[in-house]
């Protein structure tokens, strides 16, 4: 500030361009070089999904035909994810080598499973099939009896004819009580 305004100004001025140009230089390098690492992690994680999804080729080949609850597809995104069906899908953990098998429900996500170990995401990802094959089994077998059952009750009567006579009846007793309102007045 005690500088005098030519001498200062002039060096500052052109020495900053030159260290922010470096500047920037070392930045644009230093996110190329995060980029690539981000990108190397993404493929590390959709890899082993792709190593998840091989294991799982058994058990979805024993679905039989019929049942389209199950959705099996790896998505390629910021977080790479297989996904179970529309609610449950694997994602890898904050390391990078931790399945993550979660099922998203109304209250939030839940965590279903959580390993290292193929074996066992797989296993917890078999029970899931199973649980959900015998809920839409259980599904299925109450909509089969509700009209059964609908069926079997008795028709309900008409309401129509139970008001007919309540309005004649009301009509009758008005014209009861003008009728003895009329008599009594001389």
């Amino acid at each position: 500030m005690s500088d005098a305004p030519g001498k200062g100004t002039g060096a500052a001025e052109t020495v900053k361009p030159t260290r922010l140009r470096d500047a920037l230089r070392r930045a644009r390098i230093e996110a190329a070089d995060r980029t690539g690492v981000v990108v190397d992690l993404r493929d590390a994680e959709e890899a082993r999904l792709e190593i998840l999804n091989e294991a799982l080729d058994p058990l979805f080949a024993e679905v039989p035909d019929q049942i389209d609850l199950f959705e099996r597809g790896i998505s390629h995104g910021d977080t790479p994810r297989l996904w179970i069906d529309v609610v449950a899908h694997v994602l890898m953990g904050r390391d990078k080598r931790m399945y993550r098998f979660v099922q998203d429900t109304r209250h939030g996500r839940i965590v279903l499973a959580e390993s290292h170990d193929v074996a066992a995401v797989a296993d917890a990802v078999t029970d899931y099939v199973a649980r959900r094959m015998i809920e839409r089994e259980r599904a299925l077998a109450a909509t089969s009896t509700t009209p059964q059952q609908v069926e079997a009750q008795e028709p309900r009567r008409s309401r129509f004819w139970a008001f007919a006579f309540g309005f004649i009846a009301g009509i009758v007793a008005l014209f009861g009580l003008a009728l003895v309102a009329a008599l009594r007045s001389p």
